[in-house]
């Protein structure tokens, strides 16, 4: 997920019951699983036939997007979703940004539901204040298509229509993949994890760290920090490479924070230390195509996610059964195919001084 600097000042807000399930022996990370332990269903399998494509675009639905932040990765998800929309003849009545603050959150819901929606999207900002908020407005008849989080109590089929979210271990095992990778399999290696309570960056922290453990041994992680500001990723890294000279890789888990562990590599000078983080972002993916520290970047499908919302609220309000808990796939992005990530995750160019960087 984007809007990630907000983090710090809400990491009390969202846990859910979504997990990853881990074997306690062997950290043996197997699959993202639901709320219930539900097994999860691939995004390509949420389709709509063409009968029911004709009875959506005839009943003239109205959705309505509320989304937790604004950023690229929320913008591309709120396109993928409107062209999945407007596709089905439903017309987007709001968009809304809470700025991660559940109290406007609740007042976006209530505006909303003047314009009676028929399809709600929405990521909860928090599951407990988050259950009373969205209550209104599925007893007045709107289908809720959750992304990521679960507000507290709701049950699938009743309440909600599905969640949709990314497959967080197959991020994490990307991750590993990449680290291990940008050091050919061996070497030490640092590891900034996020020191909060939050779903999305705590299952795919413990995922990459448990498949570097399961499938890279060679790769010693000689330095693990929490951090909790996304500020204090300078500070951090610094303090890494000062105690662990010979770290060769740094693991961040998303893209600002990685952006200040780059600072601390050319602070050090060391610009044989390379960076491996979650999330496009463009300082990183400069810093990519010019060679530099960052080598691989793990990215979503946030434009695929919007689409799959779209359709898993339009099946529900037909009266079609949609599954409980489903994901949408993730690519591991290095220099050589980070204009094609770019433009499969975000459904736009990179920016053109990545794409200049590039062509040299």
């Amino acid at each position: 997920m984007s809007g990630k600097n907000a983090f710090s000042k809400f990491s009390g807000f969202c846990a859910s019951a979504l997990m990853l399930a881990f074997s306690a022996n062997s950290f043996a990370v197997t699959e993202t699983v639901g709320p219930n332990g539900e097994q999860a269903t691939d995004y390509s399998e949420i389709t709509l036939t063409q009968a029911q494509v004709d009875q959506a675009k005839a009943q003239s639905f109205k959705a309505a997007i509320l989304m937790h932040s604004t950023s690229d990765w929320s913008n591309a998800l709120v396109d993928g979703a409107k062209a999945a929309f407007a596709d089905l003849n439903v017309e987007v009545v709001a968009v809304t940004d809470a700025e991660f603050d559940a109290n406007k959150q609740k007042t976006d819901v209530e505006t909303a539901m003047v314009m009676n929606p028929d399809i709600i999207i929405s990521l909860v900002v928090d599951p407990v204040s988050g259950a009373a908020a969205y209550r209104p407005a599925i007893e007045q008849g709107a289908e809720l298509v959750l992304i990521s989080n679960l507000p507290t109590g709701y049950k699938h089929g009743e309440d909600y229509a599905g969640i949709v979210t990314d497959d967080l271990y197959q991020m994490g095992k990307l991750a590993a993949d990449l680290i291990a990778d940008s050091v050919d399999g061996e070497g030490k290696a640092g590891f900034i994890y996020h020191e909060a309570n939050y779903y999305v960056t705590n299952q795919r922290d413990e995922a990459a760290l448990a498949s570097l453990e399961k499938f890279y041994p060679n790769v010693e992680v000689v330095a693990k920090r929490g951090i909790a500001n996304a500020n204090d990723g300078e500070v951090i890294a610094s303090a890494m490479i000062t105690q662990n000279p010979d770290i060769k890789v740094i693991y961040a888990p998303w893209d600002s924070i990685a952006e200040g562990v780059v600072a601390a590599t050319r602070a050090a000078g060391r610009k044989d230390i390379k960076v491996v983080t979650m999330d496009l972002g463009a300082a990183n993916a400069l810093d990519m195509a010019k060679k530099r520290n960052v080598s691989g970047i793990v990215t979503d499908l946030p434009y695929d996610l919007g689409q799959t919302l779209a359709k898993m609220g339009t099946l529900a309000k037909l009266g079609e059964d949609t599954p409980a808990f489903v994901t949408v796939g993730a690519s591991a992005v290095t220099r050589e195919n980070l204009a094609e990530a770019w433009q499969d995750a975000l459904r736009r160019p990179a920016p053109k001084s990545v794409q200049k960087a590039l062509s040299n």
